[in-house]
């Protein structure tokens, strides 16, 4: 026979609240509470650790005081609200994305007379990404010429001399290259001891990236029929119809670089180069 009666009523913890017990939470700004003697609702929109006080608005922008601890009731149920955990301060960087030694506050140097070319934009972008810290420490400013044929013309205009050095980055400069051959010219030129000219193997600076950042084995193998960027592009799927469509693609490579752990030594080694020349102080 069952027991009309039901279970034991002293089993369990039969003095619980029916809302359960109060349990410690964070008074956190924009938490919605409400105090139980007031029945006052709001948000939490300050917190005084000194008065142990926290202070909530309604809805209608009327602000009132409370002391932090028990009387809140938090969706329903009781809480013994407490001062927030102080968050720390994220560790500032001890190295720079070029991995040299970060400088807290530096301000920028006021720019050299000295320069460094680079053949695009995206050529920019990239040095900017990984040496801005250093270039700014130092005072040095990167350009970029929209290609390297007319170099001869932009070193003729700027007139290079020994407090006006100019380092210049080349895609591609490869023996028996176009690049190269203008590269050697320039270097026979009056004005040769004051340009450094480095360059990398890659047909273009995006090569410079880890192909392993974009889930690649290696970059892949693009016909000289195709424009190689476009062929890049069609190879990881990504659209390039025109050039808002490359640069977006160039966006996004330029994502997966966080440091010069993310660019092959063939590119490190050569910015790096530039950056002692333009800055070493004249004979």
């Amino acid at each position: 026979m069952s027991d009309r009666y039901g279970s034991d009523v002293l089993s369990g913890d039969w003095r619980a609240p029916k809302n359960g017990r109060a349990v410690e939470h964070p008074a956190d700004h924009g938490l919605v509470v409400e105090e139980v003697m007031t029945d006052w609702c709001g948000e939490i929109v300050a917190v005084d650790r000194d008065l142990d006080t926290l202070t909530l608005e309604d809805r209608r922008g009327k602000r009132r005081t409370f002391p932090l601890g028990p009387g809140f009731l938090l969706e329903g149920k009781p809480v013994i609200l407490t001062a927030p955990v102080r968050q720390k301060a994220p560790a500032k960087p001890t190295r720079t994305a070029s991995g040299s030694v970060a400088v807290a506050n530096a301000p920028a140097r006021v720019a050299r007379a000295s320069r460094i070319f680079v053949e695009g934009r995206h050529d920019a972008e990239l040095v900017e990404k990984v040496w801005g810290d250093d270039l700014r420490i130092e005072g040095v400013v990167v350009e970029f010429l929209g290609g390297v044929d007319d170099l001869a013309d932009h070193l003729r205009d700027f007139k290079p001399g020994p407090q006006r050095r100019v380092g210049v980055l080349v895609d591609h400069l490869v023996a028996g290259s176009k690049e190269s051959r203008i590269a050697q010219g320039i270097a026979r030129s009056p004005v040769g001891k004051h340009v450094l000219i480095v360059g990398h193997p890659f047909i273009d600076v995006w090569q410079a990236v880890k192909p392993d950042r974009l889930g690649l084995s290696t970059w892949p193998t693009i016909p000289r029929s195709i424009e190689w960027k476009h062929g890049v592009c069609q190879h990881l799927g990504w659209p390039h119809r025109n050039q808002a469509d490359i640069a977006r693609a160039w966006q996004q490579i330029l994502a997966r670089v966080g440091s010069y752990a993310d660019l092959e030594p063939a590119l490190l080694g050569r910015v790096e180069e530039l950056i002692d020349f333009v800055t070493e102080p004249a004979a």
